[in-house]
């Protein structure tokens, strides 16, 4: 395929617009529509060009985010409604910029009270008889067998005997045309209640719906639906029926072809039955708009080249910089350090596989069971597959679950697999045998066979309904066990360097050479120019800051350890005996990561994070098994550090020491981002420093007011002689985004190329014109600290492309050629030249 050809399949068709610098902004009850337009001003003086908002539609009652849709054919009332968004929309038009919107195409909200969703609803009273019968990713049954609701505060048995399920008649809001009907009621929970069956003892009509209330607790082994990942509350939707696509997406079609929206962002595309299916769809219905999708790359994966859209959310960037800022040579003794407090030499591909058989065995369990189970009934329904019994088809599946080294493959059923699908799953079945015996192993063989599509068993039956389900499902489940037992588990206790732990990028991928990172930047030019790059977004463990603060330890690794044992020794009468080694090794680098002007960030704030990321870890307590105590202890021993002068002093001293290397990752960072290939995406408040951690932390409110006064004063008056950080971050933000407006540096014509450098302490690359003339030059620094104990740059050179070159960010003139990186480094550890 040739250069052009790749740049047509993945750049917006003529006519459609690519943004070239987006800002993503969180809309909740608390910022609305009105809210972000009346930020227009900053946000054109920053130099967005386009600004980036989350889900627009109505989302479920109280939501602070949006993911939780309910009605796809209204925008939400809470951030204004369709008047609000259609006026913000034409004021951020009329500033020059474009309007992008995240879409959820995967699941809908499960709310209390259920009529909030009027699909759910009607297909609950109504099932097949309902026009919303094929929305939902299940069958709608009666006999006590339909959708479970897993919401019932005891047994059914116990709840009926003590009369908290009522019947009582009512007008239901959003139902009002059919007059006072029959309802169940728990508590606020209200159910539709059956044609027919309104007059049937209680018992009896509970049974004859359908759907199935139940304990809470049934719900990790029963649940009968597919979720978004275990969240009981979402519930997925079919948008791969086209009648589906059309109904849930119509009204953000009408508003894209009114010229209201200009691009879309996709919500977790490999939770999709059919991602390359629903991504064509789309492209075709907005003729070749700008789209990109959430799609975590691990390792070497590679985004699937027939997908038609402009790249990823840019999780694969944020990756590739951390790794490149990250010293390779303090990680063995961060692993130490990492292994002696935890007490647990575990490698991390143990603990991975651990912790996806506990998802597996736990919160994903009914997943696995139900696809054990189709597969299960496939066999048992083919005389020549018929011994292989479920014991072992469900212990091949697991096996190949845990195994899988990525999200998903992409095997799609009636289609001979893709050569890359076929070699990973070949590949995890030659892993996952390890663990199984030799009968379970002929199980898995066809299995394998199975999920790749092939013809197993009797002859003519590869392409039945259940055959290209369970080639569907497999991929569904893999990747919601990976999403679970890896982000939401491994992250939180394999804790060498917290930094590292982050969503596209992982502690088996800590650091990156320049090579590497050149290579991944060419790799975007040639393939995806017009991709997204970010370092934050809403689902990131740490914000950028955060994360920077934390990264540098690989820099300051012995330091590091002498501080952490002097700060331990300090409360060490106070720790719990109980706790998680791995868990107390997290906390103290959050502690530094958030560890800002010699003081701690709020209590309450790291409080909650704690409580989250213990649960999250799920060694000592669980979010379905709360150990109240032990989470007590663990919250008792943060006040302890939190009120120990000692400690505070250790890390308010370390804080200081590594201060000037994670300015150095931090703004380095940003410039790297902000002028490499594709779309930047800046989200909201990042343009200063931060010190979030994962949501709800990151939502956090942004006091717009006072960075457009900052922005300002810096346009007015330029650096203060003593700038503070924030200062700094937003005058190389504005500059470098004003920079990329006035280049439209997401234009494809920009070339990428690595400029040599004498030293690893610097990375160095030109962007090039049409005619591969540079025009852009980015030089940054690595590792500040490690580079100041080793006496700096000293006669360390880079080679500039030859001409005149203007400092973006301090106004000097330099000329090319070989120029001496101290002589080029003055205020910044990182420099912009553009092309006098």
């Amino acid at each position: 395929m040739s250069e052009n050809t790749r740049h047509h399949t993945h750049v917006p068709a003529t006519g459609r617009r690519t943004p070239v610098t987006s800002y993503r902004l969180q809309l909740n009850a608390d910022f609305t529509f009105a809210d972000a337009e009346s930020i227009i001003p900053y946000l054109s003086s920053l130099g967005v060009t386009d600004v980036f908002f989350s889900p627009i539609l109505q989302a479920a009652p109280g939501s602070t985010h949006g993911y939780d849709v309910v009605d796809h054919s209204r925008i939400s009332e809470d951030l204004g409604g369709r008047a609000a968004f259609e006026h913000a929309a034409r004021a951020f038009h009329e500033a020059g910029m474009g309007v992008i919107v995240d879409v959820v195409p995967n699941h809908m909200a499960v709310p209390t009270p259920l009529y909030k969703n009027p699909a759910l609803w009607s297909m609950l009273r109504d099932g097949h008889d309902s026009p919303y019968d094929t929305w939902f990713d299940f069958e709608p049954s009666e006999a006590g067998d339909g959708l479970l609701l897993a919401v019932l505060g005891d047994r059914i048995g116990n709840v009926l005997t003590s009369g908290e399920i009522t019947v009582e008649n009512m007008v239901v809001p959003g139902f009002e045309a059919d007059g006072e009907v029959p309802v169940l009621r728990y508590y606020d929970h209200v159910f539709p209640v059956r044609a027919g069956t309104e007059s049937l003892p209680l018992a009896e009509l509970i049974n004859r719906q359908y759907y199935r209330l139940a304990y809470w607790r049934v719900a990790n082994d029963e649940l009968n639906y597919r979720r978004f990942f275990d969240v009981d509350t979402l519930v997925a939707v079919r948008v791969e029926d086209d009648a589906v696509f059309r109904a849930s997406h119509a009204l953000l079609l009408e508003l894209f072809d009114t010229g209201l929206i200009d691009a879309f962002r996709i919500d977790h595309v490999d939770g999709l039955a059919d991602p390359r299916g629903y991504l064509r769809r789309l492209n075709e219905a907005t003729s070749g708009a700008w789209i990109v999708a959430e799609k975590i790359l691990e390792g070497a994966e590679q985004l699937p080249s027939d997908w038609p859209i402009a790249g990823t959310t840019g999780y694969d960037t944020l990756r590739h910089v951390g790794g490149v800022l990250t010293e390779p040579a303090g990680i063995a003794h961060l692993i130490q350090i990492y292994t002696e407090e935890s007490g647990r030499p575990q490698s991390l591909a143990t603990i991975e596989h651990d912790a996806k058989r506990q998802i597996i065995k736990e919160s994903l369990f009914s997943e696995v069971d139900r696809l054990s189970t189709l597969i299960w009934e496939i066999f048992h329904a083919d005389v020549r597959l018929r011994d292989h019994t479920f014991r072992s088809i469900y212990e091949a599946i697991v096996e190949l679950v845990v195994n899988m080294p990525r999200y998903r493959a992409y095997v799609v059923p009636g289609e001979r697999p893709d050569t890359i699908d076929e070699e990973l799953l070949r590949s995890v079945a030659q892993q996952a045998v390890a663990n199984l015996d030799e009968f379970r192993s002929e199980t898995l063989s066809v299995v394998v066979e199975l999920l790749l599509g092939y013809e197993v068993g009797s002859a003519g039956r590869t392409h039945e309904d259940k055959r290209n389900e369970a080639i569907v499902r497999f991929q569904q489940v893999a990747g919601a066990v990976m999403a679970k037992g890896v982000e939401d588990t491994t992250y939180y206790r394999y804790t060498p360097l917290t930094s590292a732990n982050e969503v596209g990028h992982g502690p088996a991928h800590i650091v990156a050479s320049t090579d590497a990172f050149h290579a991944f930047e060419n790799h975007l030019h040639e393939a995806w120019p017009t991709t997204m790059s970010t370092l934050s977004t809403h689902d990131t463990k740490r914000g950028e800051d955060t994360r920077a603060r934390i990264a540098v330890l690989s820099e300051f690794a012995t330091d590091w350890g002498a501080a952490l044992t002097a700060a331990r020794t300090a409360v060490a009468e106070e720790c719990p005996a109980e706790l998680d080694g791995r868990f107390e090794n997290l906390m103290w680098q959050t502690l530094l990561g958030t560890w800002v002007g010699g003081e701690p960030i709020e209590t309450d704030r790291l409080r909650a994070y704690f409580l989250k990321a213990a649960r999250e870890q799920k060694s000592w307590t669980t979010w379905t098994a709360q150990d109240e105590g032990a989470e007590a202890d663990m919250l008792g021993y943060l006040n302890a550090i939190l009120s120990n002068d000692e400690a505070r002093t250790i890390l308010t001293d370390f804080a200081a020491h590594i201060a000037p290397a994670a300015r150095s990752y931090l703004l380095t960072s940003k410039a790297l981002q902000l002028t490499g290939v594709g779309v930047a995406d800046i989200y909201q408040g990042e343009e200063i420093t931060q010190t979030s951690l994962v949501d709800p932390d990151n939502r956090r409110q942004v006091d717009f007011p006072a960075l457009a006064a900052t922005l300002e004063a810096l346009d007015s008056d330029g650096l203060p002689s003593t700038p503070t950080l924030d200062e700094e971050k937003l005058f190389l933000t504005s500059r470098l985004a004003r920079l990329r407006r006035e280049r439209a540096l997401s234009d494809p014509k920009w070339g990428y190329l690595a400029l040599p450098v004498s030293t690893g302490h610097a990375l160095a690359f030109a962007r090039t014109d049409a005619d591969g003339e540079a025009q852009l030059v980015t030089v940054g620094t690595r590792f500040a600290g490690s580079l100041e104990r080793n006496g700096g740059f000293a006669a360390h050179t880079v080679v500039l492309p030859q001409g005149n070159w203007h400092d973006v960010l301090t106004g000097r003139d330099i000329a090319g050629g070989v120029v001496k990186l101290d002589d080029l480094f003055t205020d910044f550890p990182v420099v912009v030249l553009e092309r006098a």
